[in-house]
């Protein structure tokens, strides 16, 4: 492996994401090598709630979502948060690509995905459609961005309440509040039959 330099060494995340605001594209490598561990797990934990025998694997989500995230011309990076909410988000987008050609393909029924984490499914229920989940989950952005936000960091990047608060800039309990209505909200919304 190619040896990091101090700046990348040292975690100065804020840093590298300035220079590759500024265009320099070595930037963007370097900050994508100090945090694939953080990206891997982030992976990891998106495909837990999958079906047993999901195609993607980790390694592979990690390497799409660099390949989308690579293609942004111009993103204003704000900090690590920043950054590791958006590559959430664009693992998510992956995952519903994938389910959406699988329903294309297949033609009976969409991505199933538990929402342990969310606290939501019924106790019969074996799984939420994950394109019925993430159509949900644009509807509440539009409506309340903080709570999808939570959502992304909480239940898609695996964070804690302290840990989204931080990347929120945002207290612990406002995190909690927003957590518990966000699950409320989604629960509402993928279990009415409208």
């Amino acid at each position: 492996m190619a040896q990091l330099d101090s700046t990348a060494m040292t975690g100065d995340i804020t840093s590298l994401l300035k220079q590759w605001r500024g265009g320099d594209d070595s930037a963007r490598d370097r900050l994508v090598a100090v945090l694939y561990p953080e990206l891997r797990a982030l992976a990891d934990r998106q495909l837990r709630g999958e079906r047993a025998n999901h195609t993607l694997q980790p390694t592979a989500l990690v390497n799409e979502a660099y390949l989308r995230i690579s293609g942004i011309e111009r993103m204003d990076w704000q900090d690590r948060a920043h950054f590791v909410r958006m590559a959430a988000r664009v693992m998510r987008e992956v995952l519903v690509d994938h389910a959406r050609r699988r329903l294309a393909a297949k033609r009976d029924g969409g991505r199933q995905v538990t929402l342990t984490g969310l606290d939501l499914a019924a106790p019969d229920a074996g799984g939420v459609d994950a394109l019925a989940l993430d159509t949900a989950l644009a509807r509440l952005e539009q409506l309340d961005p903080d709570k999808a936000h939570v959502v992304e960091l909480r239940y898609f990047g695996g964070l804690t309440i302290e840990e989204t608060a931080e990347a929120m800039a945002s207290s612990p309990a406002t995190v909690k509040r927003q957590w518990q209505a966000a699950r409320a909200w989604l629960f509402e919304a993928l279990t009415s039959s409208g």
